[in-house]
């Protein structure tokens, strides 16, 4: 996957929990578990917009991109 998740590096630094965020942001915990662990294949803006306001962070502290196979080139 190109795009890779540093959600759980980001809750980690601020010393957050993912339930503690869930609540926060308003979105189930299994939502962002799913983020958290890459397996989400898109994220709305205002979620994202959520998630950096929380953690007072920028997108790129959440998403970073990686070169490398991206989905639906073959490899899924």
């Amino acid at each position: 996957m190109a795009i890779i998740v540093n959600l759980d590096v980001m809750l980690a630094k601020r010393k957050r929990r993912l339930g503690d965020l869930a609540e926060a942001i308003d979105i189930s915990i299994q939502n962002l578990s799913v983020l958290k662990t890459g397996k989400a294949r898109a994220i709305r803006f205002t979620t994202l917009s959520a998630i950096c306001k929380e953690l007072n962070c920028q997108p790129g502290d959440i998403l970073e991109y990686v070169p490398g196979e991206t989905p639906g080139d073959g490899g899924d």
